[in-house]
């Protein structure tokens, strides 16, 4: 109740009677935002999250680029099908360490090693967001993009090979990027945090929110 009071403002009230929807399935997502006070409804994008990495110099343009086609992909289809959105929002999240990408695991095997990997160092975790909503000039003009991404550094605790594998069996690793989730068990392999730890959750509260309101102001 207290979050909802807050949150009492014009854009967001105003922003609440319109036809927002979620790029995604994440229930830590579609937490988040529900947090914010923000009313939405969810449909998944398929985009097939192929990009080729190498393409990237930096890991936070490839989520972001991510994102973004998460995004267009939602507005598109819905586009097509005589429903326009007056808003989509997409994210992703990728773990990085170092020049690698670490996204969902693929395997038991891999989620293994990636722990394995993480153990006793530093990495960073990156959320792209992108915004969409119909331009104000008219229907058949290009939409209005915003989007941004968060970083933040996650420190490891070392972590023996037995509790390793003892957490990936119990397979909450095997939706998460980095093979890890630091809202439930997985926080228990995390020594610190330095930055926005709803980032390494799915979605940067903070900076979607602004986003929204600088998005909302500029039409």
């Amino acid at each position: 109740m207290v979050a909802q009071q807050v949150l009492n403002v014009k854009w967001l009230n105003s922003l609440n009677t319109k036809n927002v929807v979620l790029a995604s399935s994440s229930p830590r997502r579609k937490d988040i935002l529900s947090q914010l006070g923000l009313k939405y409804t969810v449909i998944p994008s398929t985009f097939p999250e192929t990009l080729d990495k190498s393409l990237f110099e930096h890991p936070s343009d490839y989520v972001k680029e991510n994102a973004l086609q998460k995004a267009l992909e939602v507005y598109e289809r819905l586009k097509a099908e005589g429903k326009t959105p007056d808003l989509v929002i997409g994210a992703d999240t990728v773990v990085a360490h170092g020049p690698r990408i670490l996204e969902k695991p693929a395997s038991v095997e891999g989620a293994i090693d990636m722990l394995a990997s993480l153990s006793g160092s530093t990495h960073m975790v990156y959320t792209g967001v992108t915004l969409i909503a119909p331009s104000v000039e008219g229907a058949d003009k290009p939409p209005r993009i915003l989007t941004d991404v968060e970083g933040t550094e996650v420190k490891f605790q070392t972590v023996s090979r037995e509790l390793i594998e003892a957490y990936v069996a119990t397979k909450e690793p095997m939706d998460k990027a980095g093979a890890y989730g630091y809202q439930t068990t997985g926080s228990i392999l995390v020594k610190g945090i330095n930055g926005c730890s709803w980032n390494v959750i799915g979605l940067p509260a903070s900076k979607v929110f602004f986003m929204l309101e600088e998005f909302t102001s500029e039409k």
